[in-house]
């Protein structure tokens, strides 16, 4: 009976080294994915330009094929341009953004990253790349299946220990040693100290990761009252932000234009002729036609009639970028002080349908804006008071090729945000 034990032992042995082998096969892909998810995907896809280029084929292009290049460009963008010509042409092709340095990510991480990009499907391979606003089940986070897997794993390996337990005394009492009743699983203190620590471990985590989201919306996509799509507006008729969200230049907030600035322009638009398809937050297709009759029923407008703007009513749209009561944030600080260009919060909103959140906003993520952004001082009346900076630039105290950051000006002192 010796000889079935060590039998035994070996062949769970090898049971859960062979399960663990195929996960961790995947999950090294996956946290590729995760580590990807969580610190590019604000500001690159694979397989299009966004606020910062395309990443599918980056170790094909520029220097980036060597890796060590590419850690010392994660790690510190600024430094790195400063002696590379191919980053600096980025910087100006992506309207002088600088990309936000990740000191905090190791090289293996980054290579994680990059074996995701490398194994990632190109467009076209089994189906079209959809726009940005439609759900993609197939892109979703496979952490839920990982976890059952692991679960399933456990009760397999307590399953066979059990089994082993009883062989090993069916065998004692079958020579004739004494042994002992085994004790079942649920008293075992092994047993139990073992899945305290599990169960510990695994609530630390999710309540850590749900404490780090709190109070964060990125890629919240509420379905409006109309479908309003930017794609057509902003991106086709190229209509400028600034005509529906003026306040953004002048004031606080952006504001949500009036009925009456929708109707400047459909008192005589009253049908979509567009050719592009428009598509809602779950990505079925829209009748363009049928969303302006619904503006016209809030603004009580029947076409070919004069139109009496005092039997309007407000569009009860759906609000998608809040932030916490204790911060404070003002648009024209940014869009007019700052020259700072609506596609860097929220992302390429002339390719979208329905907005959704682009970015976490973040207090990180505001940080790290600020540390890289440089300050755009010419021909900017507002940064007047600056004159120490104009005086640096010139007598050459200040390196003119890397610029003056935000931060530098005290863009990352509490009191700029909090007050």
């Amino acid at each position: 009976m010796t000889h079935y034990r060590k039998i035994i032992k070996a062949t769970t042995a090898g049971f859960i080294l062979s399960f663990l082998f195929l996960f961790t096969g995947n999950a090294v892909a996956q946290d590729g994915k995760a580590i990807f998810s969580a610190n590019c995907a604000s500001c690159h896809a694979l397989n299009r330009d966004l606020t910062g280029p395309a990443l599918a084929g980056v170790e094909d292009r520029g220097p980036w094929g060597d890796r060590k290049k590419l850690y010392a460009w994660i790690h510190n963008p600024t430094g790195f341009m400063a002696t590379d010509a191919y980053t600096a042409d980025l910087k100006k092709k992506f309207n002088n953004n600088v990309m936000t340095p990740f000191p905090q990510l190791s090289e293996k991480e980054i290579d994680a990253i990059l074996d995701y990009i490398k194994t990632a499907p190109p467009p076209g391979e089994g189906k079209t790349e959809k726009e940005p606003t439609e759900k993609n089940a197939s892109e979703g986070d496979s952490s839920l299946l990982f976890g059952i897997l692991t679960l399933i794993l456990a009760i397999v390996a307590f399953t066979l220990l059990q089994v082993n337990a009883n062989l090993r005394k069916m065998a004692d009492d079958k020579e004739g040693v004494g042994s002992k009743e085994p004790i079942p699983f649920w008293r075992n203190k092994t047993y139990i100290a073992f899945l305290t620590v599990i169960l510990f471990l695994v609530g630390g985590y999710l309540t850590t990761k749900g404490a780090i989201g709190l109070g964060r919306s990125q890629k919240y996509q509420p379905t409006q009252p109309i479908v309003y799509s930017h794609k057509v507006h902003a991106g086709i008729n190229q209509v400028n932000c600034l005509y529906c969200h003026g306040a953004a230049q002048d004031g606080k907030q952006a504001t949500i234009p009036s009925v009456n600035v929708c109707m400047n322009c459909h008192l005589a638009i009253n049908e979509y002729t567009g050719t592009a398809k428009i598509y809602d937050a779950e990505g079925n297709e829209v009748n363009g036609t049928a969303e302006i009759q619904k503006l016209y029923k809030y603004a009580g407008f029947e076409f070919g009639k004069p139109w009496d703007p005092s039997k309007a009513k407000p569009i009860e749209w759906v609000r998608l970028h809040n932030l916490p009561d204790h911060v404070y944030f003002n648009h024209s600080q940014h869009v007019k002080a700052g020259q700072v260009q609506c596609q860097t919060c929220h992302g390429e909103i002339n390719k979208m349908d329905e907005v959704y959140q682009f970015s976490d906003l973040s207090m990180g993520w505001c940080i790290n804006c600020h540390r890289t952004t440089n300050v755009k001082f010419k021909d900017n009346g507002f940064y007047s008071i600056y004159e120490k900076y104009h005086e640096n630039l010139k007598n050459g105290t200040f390196d003119s090729t890397k610029g003056i950051t935000v931060e530098q000006i005290g863009g990352t002192e509490c009191q700029k945000c909090h007050y």
